[in-house]
């Protein structure tokens, strides 16, 4: 038997089961997950909450949504949502179990082919886009014999569970390579990571020499000279270190420390300055996807908080706290916001800087030092007194030439993985876009 079309109104019915609503009973409401992560419920609330003209879906119903069926939101109700209720703006479709089986029609709703369908039959002004009947039910598909179907959904279900224990495994080696990551890190912050060279000057010496620019530069450039730090605790140094190495505090070795703040009026521009935000600070670099910029006039009015080459931008309020770039060497200039720090080391190899940032001993100290409710903020003066280990600048060059070693190897590990967990995913599709499985 060979496969055949079907208008999509031929193998598919809308109904609607209206429910009284009763004030006082509770309620199931479900929401569909975009690109086909399924039916999930979404709360569950008094009848005297809900106004809405509302519809019962049962167990094994097929629902797509209105509004976002081109996004992917289709799914089958399971047994736990039986009987829960959803508004007009969801679709309950009943197949024609003679033509189409449930779950064939679960994996075809997966494919390219059928967003595609909900694509061309969706119309409407922006935010009031709907799925249009008529449009949809009029395309067609071509599908096998039902004893095929269920052989095609038998075959995919045994792929898609061989993909998902392969995926954990995969998942778990991903997890795997940022830890050995931060173990390189870990090692390089304790003076592990490279061979010591006696001939190496003794960082003390370069502490004292950044020590002296530092001053020199607050008294002739008229630099704020910041509050004075403290010396180092003997508990709070966690770890030994080598002999040429030292402890000392983050301010001790930065000419600034301090955040952003932001344009007044919030004026950005069309173009100009480049004004970075937390969204834009990531651990691999700086982002310009969704880049602010404000004009020359502005930014030479927040001349305190401009961004220059080989500037460390830390992020230090929300959910991206921690998060560390370093800017180019070929910016000329930006500016930062209010959530942004800007730390600029004196003397440093600035690599070395930014790797010690993103170590975990580092990391751990950021979010010890947060103050704030609701959203947690690291100030300026906690973030100068972080003590830090400061090898030679000669060590300093050689370890950020060997992270830059092993981060290239896992960063071919990494995108081994991931590329091995996309061709799982096109496997399964492709499989059930062209092959046609004999009945057995």
């Amino acid at each position: 038997m060979s496969w055949m079309q079907y208008k999509l109104g031929d193998i598919l019915q809308k109904k609607r089961d209206i429910v009284r609503i009763e004030p006082e009973n509770e309620y199931k409401l479900v929401t569909i997950r975009l690109h086909h992560k399924g039916i999930t419920l979404r709360k569950t609330a008094k009848g005297s909450e809900i106004k809405s003209t509302m519809s019962v879906i049962k167990s094994g119903d097929f629902l797509l949504s209105g509004i976002d069926a081109r996004n992917g939101a289709f799914g089958i109700v399971p047994p736990e949502l039986d009987g829960a209720i959803v508004t007009n703006d969801f679709w309950c479709l009943k197949p024609n179990e003679d033509v189409i089986d449930r779950e064939y029609l679960l994996l075809l709703t997966e494919t390219p082919e059928f967003d595609h369908i909900c694509r061309i039959s969706s119309e409407g002004v922006t935010q009031r886009i709907r799925l249009q009947k008529a449009k949809f039910f009029a395309n067609s598909v071509e599908i096998p014999p039902i004893s095929e179907q269920k052989d095609i959904v038998t075959y995919i279900k045994g792929i898609k569970n061989q993909n998902e224990k392969l995926s954990d495994v995969l998942n778990e080696q991903l997890d795997l390579v940022g830890k050995l990551r931060q173990a390189f890190l870990r090692e390089a912050m304790q003076g592990k990571l490279v061979p010591q060279d006696p001939n190496d000057e003794p960082a003390s010496e370069l502490l004292k020499r950044i020590k002296a620019e530092k001053a020199r530069l607050i008294k002739e450039e008229k630099l704020k000279p910041g509050k004075e730090l403290p010396p180092i605790k003997p508990e709070e140094i966690p770890f030994p270190i080598p002999d040429k190495w030292v402890w000392c505090r983050l301010g001790d070795v930065c000419v600034k420390v301090g955040s952003g703040s932001t344009p007044i009026g919030s004026d950005y521009s069309a173009e100009g300055i480049p004004f970075f935000r937390s969204q834009n600070i990531y651990d691999s670099g700086l982002v310009f996807q969704d880049i602010k910029y404000i004009s020359p006039l502005m930014h030479q009015q927040m001349n305190g908080t401009k961004v220059l080459p080989n500037d460390l931008l830390l992020n230090i309020t929300g959910g991206s706290l921690g998060r560390c770039a370093m800017v180019p060497h070929d910016l000329e200039e930006g500016n930062v916001s209010q959530h942004v720090c800007i730390i600029r080391p004196l003397g440093l190899e600035n690599a070395f800087l930014h790797y010690l940032i993103l170590s975990e001993i580092f990391q751990k100290k950021v979010f010890e030092s947060t103050t704030g409710a609701g959203r947690e903020g690291l100030p300026k003066y906690n973030l100068e007194q972080f003590a830090i280990s400061l090898p030679p600048i000669s060590e300093q060059k050689r370890i950020v030439e060997q992270i830059n070693r092993l981060n290239g190897i896992c960063f071919e590990l990494v995108n081994s993985i991931k590329s091995s967990i996309n061709l799982m995913g096109i496997m399964t599709i492709m499989t059930l876009r062209g092959s046609s499985i004999q009945s057995t």
